[in-house]
This record gives structure tokens, sequence and C-alpha cells, in this order.
């Protein structure tokens, strides 16, 4: 379970998440929707406490995530596939993971098999495409057996196939009891798979609430129609980058 209470990260003078309070409960799977600059990414670095909120807190099976001793065990996630040092394969990549989490070396060899890189285990990463680098990105938030699984965008660069297979696990790990919070600007994927959502707009909740009530009470027939109502009137807010422009 991950629980946001007044969750807020401000650059200056503006906001990029403003007093966020929400719950992501296990056993469904919630979908986290925004247009570019909402706020989303900047809410998924701060429930992993990659960035410090300048007010409110988060926490993942009642504790942040830092608390968390062996916090592959607890936690899986996917924020940006390319992080994976070129040189180096998707087998010791993931080894080197699991020893210092504690976890069986065969570990490694279920997860490599169960994203389809079996056949790619020994390459180096740098060759990867980015369907292929989202498989392993995939599987090292799986590599734990985590309670919590959040992930950023996951279906980008991945075909037809990818796309099914990405939807079917999801509902798999929310059917074993786990928390899966995913992000997306697909809504007609989100429309597929997602039994939760929780909506941002200009770095405020706008909707926290399942996708049928979310299509009934806009008095449309499509979560796209639905969404496109709920946000008409955001500005995108883009963190400054070290140099002080805006990304």
């Amino acid at each position: 379970m991950i629980e946001a209470k007044g969750l807020t990260k401000r650059y200056g003078d503006r906001f990029a998440v403003e007093d966020l309070t929400f719950t992501v409960r296990p056993g469904i799977v919630t979908g986290f929707l925004g247009p570019n600059g909402a706020g989303k990414s900047t809410t998924m670095r701060m429930i992993l406490g990659l960035d410090r909120p300048t007010q409110g807190s988060v926490t993942v099976n009642g504790r942040p995530y830092a608390a968390h001793r062996t916090p592959l065990r607890e936690v899986g996630a996917l924020l940006e596939a390319r992080t994976v040092h070129p040189g180096r394969s998707p087998y010791h990549h993931l080894l080197a993971l699991a020893q210092s989490n504690g976890l069986p070396r065969s570990r490694v060899l279920d997860v490599i098999d169960a994203v389809g890189l079996a056949g790619q285990a020994r390459r180096r990463a740098g060759r990867f495409s980015l369907g292929m680098e989202q498989r392993l990105g995939i599987a090292t938030a799986l590599l734990g057996d985590p309670r919590t699984l959040i992930l950023d965008e996951p279906l980008n660069g991945l075909d037809t196939e990818g796309i099914r297979w990405v939807r079917g696990l999801l509902r798999d790990q929310a059917a074993q009891g786990h928390t899966v919070f995913v992000s997306s600007h697909l809504m007609t994927e989100m429309a597929l798979t997602a039994d939760h959502l929780i909506v941002l707009g200009k770095g405020r909740l706008v909707a926290d609430t399942s996708l049928a009530n979310l299509v009934a009470e806009s008095g449309h027939h499509s979560l796209e129609d639905a969404f496109i109502d709920l946000t008409s009137d955001v500005v995108e807010f883009r963190p400054p980058t070290t140099d002080g422009s805006h990304r």
C-alpha cells in the first residue's frame, strides 16, 4: 500500500506537486494519469525517496521507502529504462542487485525468463532497443517479488505483443494481492488495464475514483473524453534543470 498525505514539491515559487493526499491499495491496478508536466514522475520520485518533499509525507507498506532494510522485497520500481550500464549484461546487472538484497541467483534467471529476455541474458545492454530496455527495467522491478510495484510509463517502446504482456503482468500482480501503481499517458490502455484511477492536473489531485465512476460522472462514453474534460485547464509545469531552464 502507498499512502501520501499532503505531499508537496515546490521549485522556487512554483509547485510541481501540491498537497496530494491519496492511497494506492493492494489487489487492484491503479492507473496514474495526467498531462505532461502534471507531476506524475515527481510524485513517483518522492514515493521512492529520490526527491525530498517540500511538505507532507509518503509511505510504502507503512514506512518511508528509505526505512526498508531490503527495499527490493518491498518495492519494485521502473522510472527510467535507460539506467543500466551499457557494457553490462541483463544477467550481471540483475545478479548484482540480487546479491545486494540477499536474493538467490535462481531469482535472476526466473525474472529474465519471465520478461522474455532469456535469449539476450548475456548480451550487452547498450545494444538493446527501447522495448528490450523496458523489459529489463520490469525484470529489475520484479526481482525481489515485491509487495508493491511502481511503473512509470512501462509501455514506451513496446510492440503490440509487449503491451499485451505488460497488461497481463499488471493484472496477475494485482490478483496476487500486490499493490500496482502504473502511470501512462495512454488513456485507451488505462481503460483496458486499470481498476482505479488517480488523475493529476497542474500538480494537484483532480480525481481519485474507479474508472467506471470517472466515465459515468463525466457524462462521456470514453475515458479519453472524460480525461480531457478534467484536465482541459491544465498548464504544464516543468521543473527547472540545473542551468535554470525548464525541461
